[in-house]
């Protein structure tokens, strides 16, 4: 299956989880997980969630910020990936000044 993230629909999701600003989304979801690419404008957050029955993995596309886990803080910036194995919580933030745009993969598991 190709998933044309060109012309795909983006949902604009204000406080997603309880986060800050809007999340814009492009999003496949189906009874097996989720697969999105998403954009945090700054000062636009991902709101702290724990992944009961689920991972997710994160890449970060362009752009930089933190992601926050349990125990602390990471930075995060183009090129690197995050990832919060099942029965972990994580929040993704941009605290930068420009937009944070990453894809993520959430398996139901």
């Amino acid at each position: 299956m190709i998933l044309d993230y060109t012309t795909m629909e983006t949902t604009h999701i204000p406080n997603f989880l309880g986060g800050d600003g809007t999340l814009h989304a492009q999003m496949r979801v189906d009874e097996l997980g989720k697969i999105l690419k998403g954009v945090l404008d700054p000062g636009s957050s991902i709101g702290w969630h724990i992944h009961e029955t689920s991972s997710e993995i994160i890449y970060i596309l362009s752009g930089a910020g933190k992601v926050k886990v349990e125990g602390g803080e990471e930075p995060v910036q183009a090129g690197q990936c995050h990832y919060c194995p099942k029965g972990s919580g994580h929040s993704l933030i941009n605290d930068s000044q420009g937009p944070l745009e990453f894809f993520a993969v959430v398996p139901n598991q």
